[in-house]
């Protein structure tokens, strides 16, 4: 009786490949919208003066919903608090006692975060915008957002670790959720205030998602079995 020999199964995708492959869009991306913004590109500031002086209408006559998204956006999704946020992961992790590497990685690309967001600004010098009644105010330059940036960052390296620690469905919805509704809503309340354009929040989102890519996969590399958070499990 003969027995069938089978065909080896193709070899599946390369997940650093794939890493690398988003982390080099991501970085391509914020390259070139960093390149329109200092070169004042006029399509885009056209598209970002029309949306800051609607936005900015609609911020002076509906006062309520101003003061609500005021509260939500310089104390509940202040660059600060997210920091706070993420200090608390790393005093859990290193409450874990074996995640230690993983506590101090996260709070070092929590630093460099900041320091690349003001490094960013600094280079480009960008005006925010003015207004002669205004309903909020900021500080430093204008892109990229640093609200946008650091909630980003802070909300992705979060989900990270929940997702290697294999957290329970329910869990991991309600932190996706609230991960969406912080990085989205950041952004909306950042120009809605009229303290930022809206191409500088795509920045923000842009330059922290490439943040949060970069630093998966220092965490990741080398893969010597030195990882401290378990993987999932593959069947």
């Amino acid at each position: 009786m003969r027995h069938r020999t089978t065909a080896p199964s193709p070899p599946r995708p390369d997940a650093p490949r794939t890493a690398y492959l988003v982390a080099a869009v991501l970085g391509a991306c914020s390259v070139l919208l960093l390149v329109l913004v200092a070169a004042r590109w006029n399509p885009l500031l056209s598209v970002d003066g029309d949306l800051a002086r609607a936005t900015h209408r609609r911020a002076v006559d509906d006062r309520g919903v101003t003061d609500v998204l005021r509260v939500l956006s310089d104390w509940v999704w202040d660059p600060l608090t997210m920091r706070l946020v993420c200090a608390a992961a790393a005093v859990w992790l290193v409450w874990r006692r074996a995640a230690w590497r993983t506590a101090v990685w996260l709070a070092v690309t929590c630093a460099l975060t900041a320091i690349l967001q003001q490094s960013v600004k600094a280079a480009v010098d960008r005006p925010r915008p003015y207004w002669p009644d205004p309903v909020d105010s900021a500080h430093y330059a204008a892109f990229p957002s640093g609200h946008a940036m650091t909630a980003t960052v802070v909300c992705g390296l979060l989900l990270w670790i929940l997702r290697r620690l294999g957290a329970s469905r329910a869990v991991w919805r309600t932190a996706v959720a609230a991960a969406l509704v912080s990085v989205v809503g950041v952004g909306v309340t950042r120009v809605w205030l009229g303290v930022h354009w809206f191409s500088d929040v795509v920045g923000g989102w842009l330059f922290g998602a490439l943040v949060t890519a970069l630093a998966v996969l220092v965490y990741e590399w080398p893969r010597s079995g030195r990882a401290e958070l378990p993987g999932r499990r593959r069947e």
